[in-house]
């Protein structure tokens, strides 16, 4: 399986597989002198860890990041990259593949199975093998490497709807979305028992539904990205649409903008401080042909419904024959929640690449 590596100067290979030993990644190009603790990359793998609400798998993994390579470790603690690669390792320690044995041969609807094997003549039946989400923990701890090059942008995300239920933006708080009694990573405090019993009733019926994650970056300067075929916004799509079950992306305002006049839509501008414009709205999302403006940049994502269901669903064999499958096994009937944190991670590892582009390209931060 090729491709597994992405980035160009701060570039990302993630390895291994849901049911594997161990999973991780190998960061190559960060810079030298970056300081950080391990605490730090394992604040946010505990963000995305399972099983820690009722609303998300109970496969219990600690995620507890080991970091091989790349670094020196002072007297305190803090470790310092070398400018080498940064290997980091997250063992596995509560698969169930037999959970798995009865869908050896059986195509899940809405999951990777087919298409895996139709391209490579095998595929993982055990959780997934690399299409699982769980995959997706190597990426947070690159992420969070990450955000230690770029330490002036701050990066958060927030769930804003759960299927047919969405926040009320005029109760926004991004200091909720990590509260102890908020298991969503919702804004809102007010939609929290909106998505529990609603997500309650999803989960007894043995289902699933989607979710739409929006992700910010505050200060990120005019200037990152390029024309044409390093777009800024056009890597952040690609980023954040390899994230497993994702089904959309849309910058700024997205699909909104198709439907507006092109008054609605401009950002207008006037003088600001030290000769740079004050932009009256941020409609692009802090993109402008692809390059950033100085504005926040604005993300969401579509999560589709987990696949793997208790509902019997059609499908065939690898010998052809019909079928019908559930899905047994320990899985979010949200997934798009432990999406929040990955959303973040994705996003980071973009901007410190094209950080460290645009200061190869113009000398400048």
């Amino acid at each position: 399986m090729s491709h597994n590596t992405f980035g160009h100067l701060f570039r990302v290979t993630t390895w291994g597989e849901s049911h594997g030993p161990a999973l991780g990644c190998v960061v190559d190009g960060c810079p030298p002198g970056i300081r950080f603790r391990r605490e730090d990359i394992q604040h946010d793998l505990d963000r995305r860890r399972p099983g820690q609400s009722r609303f998300v798998t109970q496969r219990r993994e600690p995620d507890e990041v080991k970091i091989l390579s790349g670094v020196l470790e002072e007297e305190d603690g803090t470790l310092v990259t070398t400018g080498t690669p940064v290997s980091m390792l997250i063992e596995n320690v509560d698969q169930r593949s037999k959970d798995y044995g009865e869908i050896a041969r059986q195509y899940r609807p809405g999951h990777a199975d087919y298409a895996y094997e139709a391209k490579y003549g095998l595929r993982d039946h055990r959780g997934g093998g690399r299409s699982s989400a769980r995959e997706t923990a190597a990426r947070v701890a690159a992420g969070a490497l990450a955000r230690k090059v770029i330490p002036d942008v701050t990066i958060r995300a927030a769930l804003v709807s759960m299927g047919t239920k969405q926040i009320d933006r005029a109760n926004w708080d991004w200091d909720f979305t990590e509260h102890a009694d908020n298991p969503f990573f919702t804004p809102d405090p007010q939609s929290v028992p909106l998505f529990a019993d609603y997500l309650d009733g999803i989960r007894k019926n043995g289902s699933s539904v989607g979710a739409v994650i929006e992700v910010v970056a505050d200060g990120v300067p005019a200037g990152w990205g390029a024309p044409l075929y390093a777009k800024l916004d056009a890597e952040i799509a690609g980023a954040l649409m390899s994230i497993n079950a994702v089904k959309g992306v849309e910058i700024g305002l997205g699909f909104e903008a198709a439907r507006i006049t092109g008054e609605e839509n401009a950002d207008e501008m006037r003088a600001g401080n030290e000769g740079t414009p004050r932009f009256l709205s941020n409609k692009a999302g802090g993109v402008l042909g692809g390059i950033s403006t100085g504005q926040p940049i604005v993300a969401r994502f579509a999560v589709k419904p987990t696949s793997s269901i208790l509902t019997p669903r059609q499908s065939v064999d690898k010998d052809g024959q019909e079928v019908d499958v559930m899905t047994k096994g320990r899985h979010d009937p949200c997934v798009g929640i432990r999406a929040v944190p990955i959303g973040e991670a994705m996003l980071a590892c973009v901007l410190a690449d094209h950080f460290l582009r645009h200061r190869g390209q113009t000398g400048r931060s």
